[in-house]
């Protein structure tokens, strides 16, 4: 059986960030994922989590989901201290040896010394920014694109062999006229579309 690890990375702030809009889209991540015969596991990090056992879960799953809102063009602090966490914790065991490099071959280069080369990833992100913001030369990441705009959690992932699926993100969340259900079809057309 296929096994899924949805990592819920939101960090709430009282009546800014409650993290509903969140939760929906795990929802309808975690439906998607056990009709399609994955045994699924979670984590969400508000709750507080026990490192020991995040890293046996990152040694369990075949695929992370990640889902998280973008604070300041980042993950929220508590995001960024799991995955700080979690990755050190599973050195030499289940997320990487060493930076990849060896003195006797120099063909080994950085970034190369992974353990979870057999496992996938796909990120998912919540922004209050309109999606034209990326791809767009005039546009405030300067023409970056979504998974450009976040190459630090790519990065992570890619250090510990980890390969990832295509991103999907949601933007404008806090438009009036947000549509949830048109937002939730489309992370689940997003993921029949993308997952094999």
């Amino acid at each position: 059986m296929k096994r899924v690890l949805l990592l819920n990375l939101h960090q709430k702030y009282e009546g800014i960030a409650n993290g509903n809009l969140t939760k929906d889209l795990l929802n309808e991540a975690k439906t998607f994922f056990l009709e399609n015969g994955y045994e699924v596991k979670e984590t969400n990090i508000d709750s507080g989590y026990n490192v020991t056992e995040e890293v046996e879960k990152f040694k369990w799953a075949d695929l992370f989901f990640v889902q998280s809102p973008v604070y300041w063009m980042g993950l929220p602090w508590l995001g960024k201290k799991y995955i700080d966490e979690i990755f050190s914790a599973g050195v030499n065991t289940v997320t990487y040896i060493n930076d990849g490099r060896s003195q006797s071959d120099p063909s080994k280069t950085y970034g190369s010394g992974g353990l979870m080369s057999e496992k996938r990833y796909m990120l998912s992100f919540t922004y209050n920014c309109p999606k034209s913001e990326f791809d767009n030369p005039q546009g405030f990441f300067n023409g970056l694109s979504l998974d450009e705009a976040n190459v630090g959690l790519h990065k992570t992932f890619q250090f510990c062999g980890v390969k990832p699926y295509a991103s999907f993100s949601v933007h404008d969340v806090y438009k009036s006229e947000f549509d949830i259900n048109s937002v939730l079809h489309g992370l689940n057309h997003h993921l029949n579309q993308t997952i094999q």
